[in-house]
């Protein structure tokens, strides 16, 4: 016998466009049910640049809105430098551990039966990161990264 769970018909969209300070691990978002583009990066932008004084390098991977001449122009009047990653390298950006985390957090194998508590769920999970999950928070956001200045290349 198959089991159906009731779902909404249609497909909504949330999204959850976000800066981590990489030092004191505080989240900066924005939020819609549109679409992100450069309209939302600079929204972005303009929250991060009233909340942190003096200048501020923002890394960012390479979404095309991100490199638009708007989000440049902008950036460069709040005095954000914009840092982009090279290409296939989420493991550089601290933020996919966040997401990595909300996703395993409140959203794996769960039953949302609206699109407010799928919403609710999300902005509760991040809420709560600098409280109930800061523990979590403090060893998932480390800047332990390898480079590779001085290293030999071994040739295959």
């Amino acid at each position: 016998m198959r089991l159906f769970v009731k779902a909404p018909a249609g497909r909504q969209r949330y999204n959850v466009l976000a800066a981590l300070d990489a030092v004191t691990h505080r989240l900066y978002r924005f939020c819609n049910v549109g679409y992100i583009n450069a309209e939302s990066v600079g929204a972005l932008l303009r929250q991060i640049a009233e909340a942190v004084p003096g200048p501020v390098t923002l890394v960012m991977d390479n979404a095309r809105y991100q490199h638009c001449a708007l989000v440049m122009a902008l950036a460069k009047t709040l005095r954000i430098e914009l840092l982009f990653l090279p290409g296939y390298s989420p493991n550089l950006n601290l933020i996919e551990r966040v997401w990595k985390f909300v996703k395993k957090e409140c959203l794996a194998s769960r039953y949302l039966p609206s699109f407010g508590d799928f919403t609710n769920a999300i902005d509760t999970c991040l809420d709560q990161l600098p409280t109930e999950h800061k523990a979590k928070m403090q060893t998932l956001l480390t800047l332990n990264f390898q480079t590779f200045v001085d290293e030999p290349i071994i040739a295959a």
